[in-house]
């Protein structure tokens, strides 16, 4: 933990109308050269003097959170409440949020590293305001993600982000139709798979936004060599959450029982702080339902947000139902904002994609990263299910592979998924109104999937 903790942070710039210097109760850097050499204990018991109210295990996930600044941690806490865990929404926003552990707001159901088999009481996000977590365990407490921080050494993640960062002026801003208007990507990004073969396969075969992509390429050396690492941490954190999240240790419906292979991957290069993705749900059609999904960060840090999604008819008013626009049901629910720092891996995990978006958030302050200046590269690591390969999911009307959604407008039908044309969302093309649900066993295989495997077997 020390050589996270003890590495040199640059000084962040103070956001709009926040004070330029920290409180006169703060240490300096002047009085404190070297501080970057000095022990975790130290710099702990530093705080703790300070802030003897606060416990330390919150002081000490706000210094992992500051990576080492006991200057930083003494600014956010003597400029704020310490005991204050959510921060009104903005038009425009602050940067990247940080903040203590919940641990010591929320009740922990164990003392140990167990919990039950029921689910832990989840943090109330509340109208109008953003929840911003750092520390680990209040991540996967209070969102459907888990993380880990310094995932790879250091050598390999600087090494796999100087290798994209070749690889990035080349990337391209996908156009696709919404609403009857052609917009483009406010990112860039890239896809990458195992090998040439499969190249062919997802330029000839696999639709997107209703079309082939063009630029797809074999995944990188570098890329290559994380993939293991990956994949392993991946399915590590997936069985952890089975066993401590999950009701009865059990897997959820439709989630797969098998091992989550990252076979292919979007790469997404986000370049200075306006560059930002909005809410969404990542596409299930080639992954099936309940999909997993492992982002690898690099470069400079950001703010994902994520929010539940709360159906068009759950909200009321003296009892009665009422139907609200989607700006003010999320506004209802309100969000969570997770710190995604260099060198960090996010699990999302099988209860995300159906239940809850996901967006990174623009930053009008960010901290220069040495090797990335200022963007940040994000890895999707994804498994692609041969069962969902289009050759094997229904056609519409336009006779194009239809895409697979699930729904959520409304309660009676929330949960359930669907096959429905997505030729219209190509500039250029109308598509059909073709509708077909879809079904799977509770292992979320589809049913031509015995078909298949008998085929295969013969």
């Amino acid at each position: 933990m020390d050589n996270y903790v003890l590495r040199k942070k640059r000084k962040l710039t103070p956001p709009p109308n926040e004070p330029q210097t920290v409180a006169k109760t703060c240490p300096s850097s002047s009085v404190a050269p070297g501080s970057e050499d000095e022990s975790t204990d130290l710099k702990l018991g530093t705080l703790a003097s300070l802030f003897p109210d606060i416990d330390q295990t919150a002081l000490l996930d706000m210094l992992i959170g500051f990576e080492g600044s006991v200057e930083q941690v003494c600014h956010v806490l003597s400029s704020s409440s310490s005991s204050a865990i959510l921060s009104p929404r903005r038009k425009t926003g602050n940067g990247v949020g940080h903040q203590t552990s919940l641990a010591a707001s929320f009740k922990q159901v164990r003392e140990d590293d167990s919990f039950s088999s029921m689910p832990q009481k989840k943090a109330k996000t509340r109208k109008g305001q953003t929840l911003h977590l750092y520390s680990p365990a209040d991540i996967e407490a209070h969102t459907p993600c888990s993380i880990i921080h310094n995932f790879l050494p250091a050598q390999v993640a600087d090494e796999l982000l100087k290798e994209l960062l070749e690889e990035a002026p080349s990337f391209e801003r996908q156009t696709f139709k919404m609403f009857d208007n052609v917009v483009q990507s406010p990112h860039s990004a890239c896809f990458y798979v195992e090998n040439l073969e499969e190249r062919t396969r997802q330029q000839t075969e696999y639709l997107y936004n209703g079309s082939f992509l063009t630029d797809i390429r074999q995944i990188t050396p570098q890329m290559r060599r994380v993939s293991g690492p990956v994949q392993t941490a991946v399915n590590d954190e997936v069985a952890r959450r089975i066993q401590q999240h999950y009701p009865g240790g059990q897997k959820l419906q439709y989630q797969s029982p098998k091992d989550w292979v990252p076979n292919a991957a979007f790469v997404n290069c986000y370049k200075g702080g306006s560059e930002s993705v909005g809410y969404h749900c990542d596409q299930l059609t080639y992954l099936g339902p309940r999909a997993i999904i492992g982002s690898l960060s690099l470069g400079v840090a950001r703010e994902f947000r994520v929010r539940k999604i709360v159906a068009r008819d759950e909200s009321t008013v003296d009892g009665k139902p009422v139907t609200r626009p989607d700006n003010e049901r999320a506004d209802a629910e309100g969000q969570i904002a997770i710190h995604l720092p260099h060198n960090s891996l996010l699990v999302m995990h099988a209860e995300m994609q159906e239940e809850w978006k996901h967006s990174i958030h623009p930053a009008p302050v960010i901290d220069p990263h040495p090797i990335a200046g200022n963007k940040r590269i994000n890895i999707t690591y994804r498994h692609y299910r041969e069962n969902f390969h289009p050759k094997y999911t229904p056609r519409c009307r336009c006779d194009v592979p239809t895409v697979l959604r699930c729904a959520q407008r409304k309660t009676e039908s929330r949960g359930r998924y669907m096959w429905m044309c997505h030729a219209g969302l190509t500039p250029g093309k109308e598509g059909c109104t073709f509708f077909q649900w879809a079904e799977f066993d509770d292992d979320g295989e589809p049913p031509w999937a015995k078909a298949t495997l008998d085929s295969t077997l013969k």
